[in-house]
């Protein structure tokens, strides 16, 4: 089975992201890292990624993502379109979503570490463990050996910590209200009353204390929305650290060179 994968690449009404700003660009999305723009590794990963049908790029500024040579030629082949951004994330899912095939994995223009074995992992486990919806996460662990300041907040429950990858799924419309967990951003660690917003007072209380394990607690999730949300846990840490600020900047371009330089060393030695 081939999914869509929605992009969203938006930003904050007249506000210019300071990486942007530092860059000389007009959004966060075309700041360049590695040698190219942040949505440029995504876009690559995701058409390199077999499970993969058509890319939706939801965006309020189309024009710098599509003078991207990669973005234009799949936009040419007719494998990528472009969806207007609304003025929140949820509102962005939907006009996203509008007309798409499902499953839909949503992800963000920021994922510059996820490889598209990493988007491959996430939807064979999503189809596997037949989720409506589903969240993929990352274990405090992994994340920390793959950069110990790649994050530095982390969703804690009995059976430890985890990280969010910023990858979704939405395995049919009827799960499309899950998309009701981005309205006025993802941070629920910095926000508590998001998560009592989305998930009701009882699941904030055993979130923020750190009562039971996160398989249970998605169970309790799945009850109050009507349909199976699943965590699905990432193989790699490296997934849960995307360009947010100098900080992650930093990182990714430090874990970039090194992929770049390992892969050198891989061919060189295939060559000889």
């Amino acid at each position: 089975m081939k999914v869509t994968a929605l992009i969203l690449a938006g930003k904050r009404s007249g506000v210019l992201d300071p990486l942007a700003a530092n860059a000389g660009v007009a959004q966060k999305c075309v700041v360049p890292v590695g040698g190219k723009p942040l949505i440029e590794h995504v876009v690559t990963a995701l058409a390199a990624c077999d499970r993969v049908a058509e890319i939706r790029i939801v965006s309020h500024e189309p024009d710098e993502i599509e003078a991207i040579a990669l973005v234009k030629q799949l936009k040419d082949e007719g494998r990528l379109v472009f969806r207007p951004g609304a003025f929140n994330l949820v509102d962005s899912v939907f006009s996203g979503a509008e007309g798409a095939e499902f499953p839909i994995m949503i992800t963000t223009a920021d994922n510059v570490l996820v490889t598209p074995e990493g988007y491959a992992e996430f939807i064979d486990k999503a189809l596997a463990a037949k989720a409506g919806a589903a969240a993929a996460l990352a274990r405090k662990e992994d994340v920390q050996a793959a950069d110990p300041d790649g994050q530095k907040r982390f969703y804690e429950f009995r059976d430890g910590g985890f990280s969010n990858c910023n990858t979704y799924w939405i395995g049919s419309p009827e799960a499309l209200s899950a998309a009701e967990i981005f309205r006025n951003g993802g941070q629920f660690v910095k926000f508590p009353r998001r998560i009592a917003k989305a998930f009701g007072i009882m699941n904030l209380i055993r979130f923020r204390l750190g009562w039971g394990a996160i398989d249970p607690l998605f169970a309790k999730l799945s009850r109050r929305f009507g349909f199976k949300l699943s965590a699905i846990i990432m193989s790699k840490g490296e997934y849960a650290i995307d360009v947010d600020n100098q900080r992650t900047y930093d990182v990714t371009e430090k874990m970039l060179a090194a992929r770049a330089a390992t892969a050198a060393a891989a061919s060189a030695a295939a060559g000889a």
